[in-house]
């Protein structure tokens, strides 16, 4: 069984930050890419950023130079700071771990549960 525990979401005014963070726990051999993404009502969900065990960070256009996404690899844990935030950014966002939990599994894709960020006056 795998784990994946959001934190971090809430209700900010345009042009504020907030911090998402996920741990994720359980059997666990090799997490390979980490990221986030979001969907907003009536919309499909988007890539906002991911993170790769080896290389660079990709991030969607709408949110470059905006948003950081980190790792601490230890800790099994993928963070996404958020700053100068726009009401458009208003979304569910998810994690999603590409992770191996044994040597005899294949990689397999797993979510978070989805934190609610709403930016609004």
């Amino acid at each position: 069984q795998v784990q994946l525990v959001e934190s971090g979401g809430g209700l900010v005014q345009p042009g504020g930050s907030l911090r998402l963070s996920c741990a994720a726990s359980g059997s666990i051999f090799t997490i390979n890419t980490m990221g986030w993404y979001r969907q907003a009502p009536g919309k499909q969900r988007e890539l906002v950023a991911t993170i790769p065990n080896k290389g660079h960070t990709n991030y969607a256009d709408s949110v470059k130079g905006r948003f950081t996404v980190s790792r601490d690899n230890p800790k099994n844990t993928v963070s996404l700071q958020m700053n100068s935030l726009r009401p458009d950014d208003t979304a569910v966002y998810y994690c999603s771990l590409s992770m191996r939990q044994s040597p005899w599994h294949s990689a397999n894709n797993f979510w978070g549960q989805g934190t609610q960020v709403t930016v609004s006056s």
